[in-house]
């Protein structure tokens, strides 16, 4: 019988697989939560308040690339993942 995945190793699964597509949504959430804080804010113009929006997301996603790398890293020291991705053949990669 075959084991269930837990639904934190389901998450982690799509996350190592659509990195790039978890670090947009990020950014995107980022951006937006903090347009809203800073929204909320009387007396700020509103350049102002696009810049720190732009900022806090900028080190949300580097602190997300950041966190890619690491687990990419961690998956190929320990093997988990295949080395190629999954649209790549490693018998059509070598040379004749």
């Amino acid at each position: 019988m075959a084991e269930s995945k837990t639904k934190i190793a389901e998450i982690r699964e799509w996350i190592v697989e659509h990195k790039l597509r978890t670090v947009g949504c990020l950014w995107l959430s980022g951006i937006s939560g903090s347009i809203a804080y800073n929204w909320s804010k009387p007396g700020m113009k509103t350049s102002v308040r696009i810049i720190h929006a732009r900022l806090h997301a900028q080190a949300l996603t580097l602190a997300a690339l950041a966190g890619a790398a690491a687990v990419e890293y961690y998956d190929h020291k320990t093997g988990a993942t295949d080395r190629y991705p999954k649209f790549l053949k490693p018998d059509n990669l070598t040379k004749d």
